[in-house]
């Protein structure tokens, strides 16, 4: 007899698969990401220089999509002529959404003014193909909202979202999902914990950020997609809802933001 339970079908909706600290055992990463019952992962960009190794890696394997942007984190290795470079690779490759990009207010030496220049020349992109965004925005949501307002028809994604639940609305009525990760699984996040307990459930998206933002269970750690099952978990638990049916429905708004076939 058949003992095993039901598998989890869930979208990893941030991932840097494309990162160094992958390289070593990426295949085994993969294997267990899949094995845990991670359909697929969207995989943002950093800087030009990295989106050609991220266009190979995604060509490679099926369930990795790329997003190409220019985040705020990477100024330094930015160029304006960037964003025309960024427009014709869109064109030529069409990823599922652009990104990562946004704001950073939290690190120090980042310029808000040419922060603000390059976000606001992708949200540009994003309307002008039609593209969801990736948007990164550290103790900046406000100045996120604000800029996104600019820009008419707007969708996509505030990912490792750490604001109110006044904002969470704001970016809901602004056509924004809301992307949890690791963070949440930790006792001490009560605010986050509150704010995901109340999110509408057609905004919310679930994340890793890895290699980033490793869990409460492997703090420490590097973190992978497959750990994805335990934020699942965490966030059902909160919600009082069956991990299974939350596992689908974020499914469903990831493949639905990002245009994502699943089989």
């Amino acid at each position: 007899m058949d003992t095993a339970g039901p598998v989890l079908q869930l979208v990893d909706s941030h991932c840097h698969l494309d990162f160094a600290q992958f390289d070593p055992d990426r295949d085994a990463v993969l294997a267990r990401a899949r094995a845990a019952g991670v359909l697929a992962h969207v995989v943002p960009a950093t800087h030009r220089a990295g989106w050609s190794k991220l266009a190979g890696l995604c060509a490679a394997h099926s369930d990795l999509h790329p997003a190409l942007g220019l985040h705020p984190m990477f100024l330094a290795e930015h160029a304006p002529e960037d964003l025309e470079r960024l427009d014709d690779c869109i064109r030529s490759q069409r990823p599922v959404a652009i990104g990562e990009c946004g704001l950073d207010l939290f690190v120090d030496g980042l310029d808000p003014a040419m922060q603000t220049r390059y976000f606001e020349g992708q949200l540009r992109l994003a309307r002008l193909h039609d593209l969801p965004v990736i948007i990164h925005a550290r103790r900046a949501v406000d100045q996120v909202i604000s800029a996104v307002r600019r820009f008419d028809g707007i969708r996509g994604v505030v990912h490792s979202f750490s604001g109110s639940p006044q904002q969470a609305r704001q970016l809901w009525d602004l056509g924004l999902h809301i992307g949890i990760g690791g963070p949440v699984t930790y006792d001490r996040a009560q605010r986050l914990r509150r704010l995901v307990a109340e999110l509408p459930i057609g905004q919310l998206l679930l994340e890793t950020d890895a290699p980033d933002q490793p869990g409460s269970a492997h703090r420490g750690a590097r973190n992978e997609p497959a750990y994805l099952t335990d934020i699942c978990a965490v966030i059902a638990e909160l919600r009082s809802e069956d991990p299974i049916a939350l596992a689908a429905q974020t499914t469903r708004n990831a493949s639905r933001l990002f245009g994502l076939t699943l089989d």
